[in-house]
């Protein structure tokens, strides 16, 4: 039997992007058809991206805009993180969990002072809006899907949005965000080295927000994403994940924030035990040139012990990916996926 079931996703929900007329690009399929996966030289776009220069086209993500005055006090009451004070132009990573606690949506938030901006996965958008508009209630809040008319790209900059330029949301991976804690490494985080976040601009300016800028397509900023053992929504989680198996908590949860849905998982877990699982690095077999499928199996000899969540080639490391493991699986195996050799670097202590 498998051991992670691969979640059903979405329906892309954003329109074709003119960036794709960019010499060399290569649109990608499914959720990702709308952008590019490359723009001829994956290898370069990652080396430009390491060294700040290149932009990448995420303008398959979905946008959802919250707005009225209670927005921030209502999205902490629903949320792992907490909103509460949050400034202008400041950053957090916050996800929804279901009553057993297990990860449903993600949030990368920044508020302007009169709306929440929320990006989240490529067609993911609409049943966020909907989830969030059945919460309403009385409050004063308004939910609303915008991806027509707004677009994101991905910026190597480490940097919150300054005042007189486009809203940002930057990526807090892998620092320790308010009253948390982390289930992988603190010191000597693979994930220091990755500056990203998120640029929020109007769709019909979406070429005049690139300008100049060198274009880096998805198989770049995915393999940086996987060697910085950040997770994602549908690809380190299935319909089971919690938190603590993918060391999501560090910056996406507040362990003190008061009730939440799901809280109580968090919290059991966090105080009485260990994950069933665990998410690990696997730096594979790169002498056949073939890179494994996502949700291929790992096994440690006869035994499958888990799947691979996501996998890409990166500039100096060669081919890499990340797995979400049976937690009891000895760290020191070397694993097999598709026959391939895999070492493992445990990210989620077992």
């Amino acid at each position: 039997m498998s051991d992670v079931e691969l979640p059903t996703r979405p329906t892309p929900t954003a329109s074709r992007s003119p960036l794709l007329s960019r010499p060399g690009a290569v649109a990608g399929e499914g959720l990702e058809s709308a952008v590019a996966l490359h723009y001829g030289d994956p290898m370069r776009e990652q080396r430009l991206l390491e060294e700040g220069l290149a932009v990448v086209d995420l303008s398959h993500r979905d946008v959802v805009t919250v707005t009225g005055p209670d927005r921030l006090t209502w999205l902490h009451s629903l949320t792992t993180q907490h909103l509460l004070g949050l400034e202008p132009r400041q950053s957090r990573e916050a996800l929804i969990l279901t009553p057993k606690g297990h990860v449903e949506h993600s949030l990368h938030l920044v508020d302007d002072g009169g709306t929440t901006w929320v990006t989240t996965e490529p067609g993911a958008g609409p049943a966020l809006a909907e989830w969030l508009d059945r919460m309403k209630f009385m409050l004063r809040v308004e939910v609303a899907i915008v991806t027509d008319a707004w677009a994101v790209l991905g910026e190597p900059h480490a940097s919150e949005s300054a005042a007189g330029e486009p809203l940002a949301w930057r990526d807090p991976w892998p620092d320790l965000v308010g009253d948390t804690t982390a289930y992988g490494p603190v010191d000597e985080h693979p994930g220091t080295e990755r500056a990203w976040r998120e640029v929020i601009v109007p769709r019909a300016d979406l070429v005049a927000a690139v300008a100049d800028r060198p274009l880096a397509g998805l198989w770049a900023a995915e393999a940086l994403r996987i060697a910085a053992w950040r997770p994602r929504l549908g690809l380190e989680t299935d319909h089971r994940t919690i938190v603590h198996e993918v060391d999501w908590l560090r910056t996406a949860v507040h362990l003190h924030k008061g009730c939440y849905r799901g809280q109580e998982t968090v919290a059991r877990v966090h105080n009485l035990g260990r994950p069933p699982r665990r998410l690990v690095f696997l730096h594979l077999d790169g002498s056949g040139h073939i890179l494994p499928d996502r949700g291929s199996e790992v096994r440690a000899g006869d035994r499958v012990v888990g799947h691979v969540t996501s996998v890409g080639r990166h500039h100096v490391d060669g081919p890499i990916a990340l797995a979400v493991i049976k937690r009891n699986t000895d760290p020191t195996l070397e694993l097999l996926v598709d026959d391939l050799s895999a070492a493992q670097t445990t990210i989620v202590a077992p």
